[in-house]
């Protein structure tokens, strides 16, 4: 037998052909359709996140006003002024949430800075207003989760003053002090709180503490179903007098600041008395004042 090494070795190289420009092209165009296939589908996913994450926001938040509710024997005001003699003028609803939010050091620095500084602009000593809280805004808005440094940190949630500003028939308003038994037309029929981009320049819808357009906390923390632009000259914008519905807005039209609406696609979140969220479509628009109002003694069919 011949030894292995000693066997001819045959080697038959074979030439793979290459691909041809028109296969090429295929090959892209198929990608370019599987990417244009992906693609809605992972903006879907990231929609749905984050409107879970902004329902879970505002449930959280429902349960801390119940908790406030339980050891105050009313629902915080939606901004606090009473003619210049409350020790935080012009604070808002979050800030006094804190505490039932796991946030107690935070709110003993609130009632710190307003110690030594009424007013909440000079920072310091309120380092609050430029403090970014995840709870109170919705990760559809990158600009809620983003700290710039000097800029106050901004709120996805307003609550809801009533019918407009003036009226004040609504749970949160200046200087309210709504109990829960007020709310007659029941707490599943009435509306807390409700989503709103801050406004295009940023100058509305601060959570920590606001004047809102007439030092009401009007378009800061506290809106009203239909708002009316009462100080138009200041906003930087030249907006209608409204009042406005609850409609689509834009990032970029600062007129939007006046009515309830959000970045998830057909309608907003908002917060019952009861502390339960419903994602209502742009549609309820019509019920959205019987909704708002804590003893109108309408009857409403809630979608």
């Amino acid at each position: 037998m011949r030894n292995r090494e000693q066997l001819p070795l045959t080697v038959t190289w074979r030439m793979r052909p290459a691909l041809t420009l028109t296969e090429l092209l295929v090959i892209i165009a198929i990608i370019v359709v599987l990417i244009g296939l992906l693609l809605p589908a992972i903006q879907k996913v990231r929609a749905a996140a984050a409107r879970t994450d902004c329902t879970n926001n505002l449930k959280q938040i429902g349960l801390a006003f119940h908790h406030y509710h339980d050891a105050q024997g009313v629902l915080p005001t939606g901004c606090s002024y009473r003619g210049g003699v409350d020790p935080y003028p012009h604070m808002s609803w979050c800030t006094r949430l804190l505490p039932f939010l796991e946030q107690e050091v935070l709110w003993k620095e609130a009632q710190h800075a307003f110690a030594l500084e009424p007013s909440f602009l000079k920072n310091p000593p309120h380092t609050l207003l430029t403090f970014v809280l995840p709870i109170f805004t919705c990760p559809s808005d990158t600009r809620t989760r983003d700290q710039h440094p000097g800029s106050p940190a901004l709120t996805s949630f307003l609550g809801v003053e009533g019918f407009d500003q003036s009226t004040r028939d609504g749970i949160l308003y200046l200087d309210s002090r709504v109990h829960l038994a007020d709310v007659r037309d029941g707490t599943s029929n009435t509306l807390l709180v409700g989503e709103r981009p801050p406004s295009a320049k940023k100058n509305f819808g601060w959570w920590y503490a606001g004047w809102g357009q007439a030092q009401d906390g009007s378009g800061d923390m506290v809106l009203g179903v239909r708002e009316r632009n009462v100080f138009a000259s200041w906003l930087g914008a030249d907006c209608p007098a409204g009042p406005y519905q609850f409609g689509p807005g834009r990032l970029d039209n600062q007129c939007d600041l006046f009515h309830f609406w959000s970045l998830h696609p057909g309608g907003a979140h908002f917060l019952y008395a009861d502390g339960s969220v419903h994602f209502l479509s742009y549609s309820a628009d019509a019920i959205l004042p019987a909704l708002s109002t804590r003893a109108g003694g309408e009857v409403v069919d809630v979608p």
